[in-house]
């Protein structure tokens, strides 16, 4: 009996000596597989490496040498209508997709910022294996890791809280190496990708961008409580003369490096995001502290022999932002090489002097939307109110200015529009739960995408273009003597047609009332002799393609509440304060607070422009003369019309709610509508007398819970496909 448990306990032993034996052989030969798995990489020892950097390229391993690579990107979000980024909803097929119109673009790099679901990895496979069959380039990958804008915020040292954001970012990254190498399984966790990720896409990520555009006072905040940890000695990454920030950087690229080395004997380029805001040059002009308060230089951040493959800058430069490319004399007197002014240019050359290494400037971008935010008062490259067609020219005009800098590429952003974005100048006007769920073409940050996402499923609802035959379907709402109205609605846009005889276009004019919300509106208008039977929040003013106006009630002005009652940055008007005066204002958007340009301290006033001026022209993607900026088109006695719903105050036309009584509450807050009052009024020319208690009828939309869309590549898809073709690595 003794001796039979003996020998049980023995054949245990010996089982588990034996399942650890195959444990080890399975992960040896696991591991072996995924390291040697591919042709284009080149090793130098026990390390693999498919790019690496000199002092001023990118090179590309094709399995036999080394080919310079100008990289001509583009940054891919996560985001998609009716989904925040979080919910990381792109499917395969849209990948797929995408990935081909982004090839055919004769882009070689796509960005990424943070870790995606499995489906972006066996996408990118899939489709840069049929790619390589075919015997073309396959689309690269230079990947993120994101740092949590919550802890910083709240944190306010890289270093605080007992390292938590430096521990929790290296954690990251660690994942997203073992996700790229096939390796990996992430639990659900609300606001993350997750899945099991079993493709290996190691060969096809040529570098990593590690962090975000970095706060000044997180930076500051960082540097002041940590002066003892200036210093950081690792195996790949160390630092010399740096600052505590940049000793934050050199460790969260050294633990990551580490582990990919460890773990699968590969190391790739990696460089640390910064922007101009803490790039280390000083911008004597620049009117915001802020934005030349504290400087982050990587070149402070060095490499030992064991790291091969190179370290290369990360820049973020947009032309509007910072005041710096408006104001730093040096900038906007510099001329580029079609002899105009070139501050863009001029700050590309002005970073190459200080730096070492390759400079990929992995954002720059312009936005195709309705609204704006920020001017270049030199170039017009602005934030915002640029039509399609310009937004490619404009791209175009960068990448060639990156190139003439001999910076080591671009990548713009971004791939696709982004409908949960919000803007400073209108962020407080619509509802954060509900942005991805309507398109809002006032929104800048919503619409630098190459890729359009439209409202309806496989069309619009609508096209401003003088044609009426996707009308055949409407009754009029309102019918006036000659006059017939149509009204409808998608994700965007509210449409409005007229039908009116005896309308001369450039000579008469139309009032069409709009009564928004209850208890307040203006039952008559001071310019003209017209009373409404509502109450009007606003007036749509057509008077021929030069002078028409979305107009709105002087009480129900939140640009003027939010810059004249809760701040004191405009002149205060009494009378606006008043329900009922009569008084209807221009709709604006603001774009920039008073501001003081040093060392002379020229001061420059609170702007603003106006942004419910209608623009005339058909707005047709179909069109030759298609501009997206254009709001109204007559012709054939077709008037045809399209508001954004934010000029209306719309909070969130998916469920129905507007800006309520401002006054009334103290603030921007919403109120759930049924839906709007709306009439029309014709004035022949030279007449100002009007209709008495002119009749207005409900407009009322279903509400939804999932928005239509359909995709459209923009003109400036095409334009920008066209300049990628025209760069080589070669110059």
């Amino acid at each position: 009996m003794e001796m039979t448990l003996k020998i049980k306990v023995l054949l245990g032993i010996l089982s588990v000596i034996v399942l650890f034996g195959i444990v080890l052989v399975y992960q040896f030969f696991f591991l072996h597989s995924k390291i040697n798995e591919g042709t284009t990489s080149l090793k130098e020892g026990d390390v693999r490496y498919i790019s690496k950097t000199d002092n001023a390229f990118f090179y590309v391993s094709n399995g036999n040498k080394w080919n310079k690579m100008f990289i001509k990107g583009v940054n891919l979000g996560a985001g998609k209508p009716g989904a925040f980024p979080g919910e990381v909803a792109i499917t395969y097929d849209e990948y797929m997709r995408w990935f081909t119109y982004i090839a055919q673009m004769n882009a070689n790099t796509i960005r990424v910022y943070t870790t995606q679901r499995p489906q972006f990895y066996n996408a990118l496979s899939d489709f840069n294996h049929k790619m390589e069959k075919e015997g073309k380039q396959p689309i690269y990958v230079i990947h993120g890791v994101w740092v949590n804008e919550d802890d910083i915020m709240t944190i306010d040292d890289a270093f605080g809280n007992n390292d938590k954001i430096l521990n929790d970012v290296i954690t990251s990254g660690k994942e997203i190496v073992d996700i790229i190498h096939g390796n990996a399984y992430l639990p659900v966790k609300k606001g993350y990708a997750d899945g099991t990720y079993t493709t290996d896409v190691s060969k096809y990520v040529i570098g990593w961008i590690l962090g975000i555009e970095w706060d000044p006072s997180f930076v500051v905040g960082t540097n002041e409580n940590n002066s003892n940890r200036s210093v950081y000695e690792g195996k790949f990454l160390y630092t010399s003369g740096a600052s505590p920030f940049e000793a934050f950087l050199a460790e969260m690229g050294d633990q990551i490096v580490e582990h990919e080395m460890t773990n699968y004997h590969m190391q790739r380029p990696v460089a640390f995001s910064n922007w101009v805001t803490t790039d280390p040059l000083k911008h004597p002009n620049e009117p915001y502290k802020n934005e030349d308060l504290v400087e982050v230089n990587v070149e402070h951040v060095k490499s030992h022999d064991t790291y091969k493959p190179g370290m290369f800058v990360s820049y973020h430069v947009y032309p509007y932002y910072p005041d710096s490319f408006s104001f730093q004399k040096d900038y906007i007197e510099f001329k580029g090489p079609d002899g105009k002014p070139d501050p863009y240019l001029a700050y590309l050359e002005d970073i190459k002097k200080v730096h070492s290494m390759p400079i990929v400037v992995s954002e720059f971008g312009i936005p195709a939307s309705r609204g704006k935010a920020h001017e270049n008062r030199i170039t017009g490259f602005n934030q915002g109110f640029i039509d399609e067609k310009t937004q490619g020219d404009m791209l175009v005009h960068m990448i060639n200015d990156i190139n003439t800098a001999n910076l080591a590429g671009g990548i713009v952003f971004s791939w696709q529009d982004e409908w949960f974005k919000r803007t400073w100048n209108n962020n407080d006007l619509d509802m954060p739960d509900s942005r991805p769920f309507w398109s809002n073409p006032q929104t800048n940050e919503q619409h630098f995408g190459l890729l359009a996402f439209d409202p309806g499923s496989t069309k619009n609802i609508s096209y401003v273009d003088g044609k009426v035959d996707d009308w055949t379907n409407d009754s009029p709402l309102v019918i006036n003597d000659d006059t017939k109205l149509y009204v409808k609605s998608d994700e965007a846009y509210v449409y409005i047609r007229v039908d009116s005889a005896n309308y001369d276009f450039n000579k008469d004019t139309l009032l069409l009332p709009i009564d928004i919300i209850p208890g307040q509106g203006n039952t008559h208008i001071s310019e003209y002799e017209t009373t409404f039977s509502k109450e009007a929040d606003f007036v749509l003013k057509i008077h021929g393609p030069d002078d028409s106006h979305l107009l709105v009630d002087a009480y129900y002005d939140n640009y003027y509440f939010r810059y004249a009652v809760q701040t004191d940055l405009i002149e205060k008007n009494e009378m606006f304060h008043k329900k009922n005066s009569g008084l209807f204002n221009p709709i604006r958007l603001a774009l920039n607070k008073k501001v003081v340009i040093p060392p002379e301290n020229t001061v420059i006033p609170f702007t603003g422009y106006e942004t419910g001026l209608l623009k005339y022209g058909i707005a047709n993607p179909g069109s030759p003369s298609y501009n997206s900026l254009n709001d109204f088109y007559y012709e054939n006695g077709h008037l045809e019309i399209r508001i954004p719903w934010q000029l209306l105050n719309v909070m969130d036309p998916s469920k129905k709610f507007v800006i309520n009584d401002m006054y009334a509450n103290g603030k921007i807050s919403p109120l759930k509508v049924n839906g709007f009052q709306i009439g029309i009024e014709k004035l022949k020319s030279g007449t100002t007398k009007g209709s008495q208690d002119l009749a207005m009828k409900e407009y009322n939309w279903k509400e939804w819970e999932v928005p239509t869309f359909h995709e459209r590549l923009k003109p400036s898809y095409y334009i920008l496909q066209k300049g990628f073709q025209e760069l080589t690595a070669d110059k």
